[in-house]
């Protein structure tokens, strides 16, 4: 899965923002449950880079929930 910009993920609709936010975290429990079994990882940096995205995308969500809400 890429790494999102946030321009990227601000140029995204709320349908894909949530579409997103859930394959990104399936993939985090996936990447977080090789490592609990004790296989390899090939780039151990992907699970950090994986929830900096979420975080990102969960930003983005909040914001437009709170310029909803001020409207």
């Amino acid at each position: 899965m890429a790494i999102l910009k946030m321009k990227q993920i601000r140029e995204m609709k709320a349908d894909g923002l949530d579409k997103k936010l859930y394959e990104m975290k399936l993939e985090i429990l996936k990447e977080q449950g090789n490592v609990k079994m004790g296989r390899p990882i090939k780039n151990p940096g992907k699970i950090r880079a994986l929830k900096r995205t979420v975080a990102r995308l969960m930003t983005v969500k909040n914001e437009s929930k709170s310029k909803e809400v001020k409207k």
